[in-house]
């Protein structure tokens, strides 16, 4: 929710009743409490979710939002290994991974049937098994390319490899916020080994006039999902990673996510994420709301509790 001007906005995501593909919407109000009203379309479509909205003044916001190919490339990896069992052995060197791979792709026609979520949760087996060793699997599908005489694989292998990248972009809205205007900018997708398949959950924040793009990254079953943060001179970018994620597991939480930053009634940077109980991450497992103080410093930023 963002104040902007004398109302309250809310970008939302939610699924198409036809298309079944997520689409972010807005819905305003004169009060932060409600009643909120949503318009009667979507703003933006094409599998899109994390709308983040960075006000620059009454008249002017950007509207930042990620594309969501961690839920594609699954479906279309085991697609390929359906049509084609032989690339297992080349993909999945470990014994394990391989029999995961193999039972999944034997459900495959089954897990078509699925209602969206309900094949991501089926899926999420197999899912972790690529995500562990991310890099390792990126670099068979490449040697697969190279290797590859059918031109009807080839092509759903660079396929799978598209939509192993989530960019991460941004683009100025109306002074309604109703519709974007001008051109779209990528500012950011997952190219650290710590990310693997995917970032997430952006949030834009100005601070000495540095703007820190706070992200998650990773997958969040698992307790590789953390945080990290990219710095620029310019809310458009370009963005510069750090090379190690600012927040990750401790022994008291897991899997911290998808931050956002205000002011304190003192006037303190702080921020808002969600994390598990440690050993308890995943789909429909319960998620605390967490608070960390900020401190920035030029390009550097430290947390404390």
């Amino acid at each position: 929710m963002h104040e902007v001007g004398k109302e309250y906005r809310v970008y939302f995501v939610a699924r198409d009743k036809i298309s079944r593909e997520l689409c972010i919407g807005m819905a305003r109000s004169l009060k932060p409490v409600g009643p909120f009203t949503s318009d009667g379309s979507p703003i933006l479509k094409g599998n899109v979710i994390d709308p983040h909205i960075y006000v620059q003044d009454v008249d002017t916001s950007y509207l930042f939002w990620k594309e969501d190919n961690n839920d594609v490339w699954p479906g279309a990896l085991l697609a390929l290994l359906h049509k084609a069992p032989h690339l297992i052995t080349s993909l999945f060197p470990d014994d394990l991974d391989r029999r995961t791979a193999s039972f999944m792709v034997t459900l495959w026609p089954w897990l078509q049937t699925l209602e969206p979520m309900q094949r991501f949760l089926m899926a999420q087996v197999f899912i972790e098994a690529v995500t562990s060793r991310f890099t390792e699997v990126v670099y068979n599908l490449l040697q697969q390319i190279a290797e590859q005489s059918s031109n009807s694989i080839m092509k759903e292998v660079k396929s799978v490899m598209r939509y192993m990248k989530t960019p991460i972009f941004a683009q100025q809205l109306s002074p309604d916020g109703r519709t974007l205007i001008g051109e779209r900018t990528k500012v950011l997708e997952n190219d650290l080994k710590w990310e693997a398949h995917l970032v997430e959950g952006m949030w834009v924040s100005k601070q000495n006039d540095k703007y820190y793009l706070f992200y998650a990254g990773n997958d969040f079953s698992t307790t590789q999902y953390g945080i990290g943060v990219a710095v620029a001179d310019a809310l458009l970018g370009p963005y510069h990673k750090l090379d190690k994620p600012f927040l990750q597991s401790t022994d008291r939480w897991a899997a911290p996510g998808h931050p956002s930053v205000t002011i304190t009634t003192a006037g303190k940077p702080v921020m808002f994420l969600h994390a598990y109980f440690p050993g308890r991450a995943g789909y429909k497992q319960f998620r605390a709301l967490l608070s960390i103080k900020l401190n920035f410093d030029g390009d550097k930023v430290t947390w404390e509790e």
